[in-house]
């Protein structure tokens, strides 16, 4: 009886008013943020009588319109060209990015404090201002209006070799004197020692550069010319032109654009948060 007392009482003493406050604004602010989402895929799921239904529970909800946005028109392949963006510069950064970041981190050599700099000054160059560079490159090579000149500027980047220099430099040293005592050459090492021990960031990284490429618009639109390398972005965009009058259509097109980041958000999401938890730790 006592024991039940001291529960209730310590339970009692928690509900405290501003911990009912947080809780009550985060709530309104996550409701906030996903009825548009939940709007999104509600209309989807609509016929084009009840495009002005407001309820999130169609009264007879269809997939009517998945069917037809995945059999007729450019949309497969739209989606197929920004997976296959968004995979390769995500295994890009993840391989790039690492292996730059544990170089800086775990190597000491001349002018390695300047080559960090340098790397990190670049993120202080506004991308409108690559543009330019990027496109005049493409041309020369001849990568404009193809999957490779879509993709080059973002196989590896500053803030990826930033942010995996900064989790391996909490990595032991004296794991990796033990594999190099082991026999094990500095690749090896890098890749069976040292990148397990580095996965909160490494899921970070992919679930950022997954999403920026996945939803990337401005440099796919101006390096390609044909329909056919549309990415789902650009694609949308003309397809909304074609189907302005048709919204349970467009929200059809826009639902599917965002079931890919909602996966990889949900797959990774778990090991951000160790991520944090361990910053935490050794902080």
């Amino acid at each position: 009886m006592t024991a039940t007392a001291d529960l209730r009482e310590r339970r009692m003493r928690d509900i405290r008013p501003g911990r009912i406050i947080r809780w009550t604004i985060l709530f309104i602010g996550g409701v906030l943020m996903v009825t548009p989402l939940l709007y999104m895929f509600s209309t989807s799921l609509k016929t084009p009588g009840q495009i002005y239904d407001l309820r999130l529970i169609p009264a007879a909800p269809t997939l009517a319109n998945y069917v037809e946005v995945l059999s007729e028109g450019e949309f497969p392949r739209w989606f197929l060209n920004s997976s296959i963006v968004a995979i390769v510069v995500t295994v890009s950064n993840l391989f790039f990015d690492s292996l730059v970041g544990y170089t800086l981190a775990k190597f000491r050599f001349r002018g390695r404090r300047l080559i960090f700099i340098a790397i990190l000054s670049t993120l202080m160059i506004p991308t409108e201002m690559l543009v330019i560079p990027w496109y005049l490159m493409s041309a020369q090579f001849g990568w404009l209006d193809s999957y490779w000149g879509i993709m080059f500027p973002g196989m590896t980047t500053a803030f990826g070799t930033f942010l995996m220099k900064q989790f391996f430099e909490t990595v032991p040293d004296d794991f990796l004197e033990a594999a190099r005592i082991d026999g094990m050459n500095e690749f090896t090492i890098w890749w069976k020692i040292a990148m397990p021990l580095v996965t909160p960031a490494l899921s970070a990284l992919a679930i950022f550069t997954f999403l920026g490429n996945w939803t990337a618009f401005f440099w796919p639109l101006i390096v390609t010319t044909s329909k056919e390398l549309y990415t789902l972005p650009i694609g949308l965009t003309s397809f909304a032109v074609e189907q302005a009058i048709r919204w349970e259509m467009i929200m059809t097109g826009a639902a599917l654009a965002t079931i890919p980041t909602l996966l990889v958000f949900l797959a990774l999401q778990r090991y951000i948060v160790r991520g944090v938890m361990l910053a935490g730790l050794k902080g």
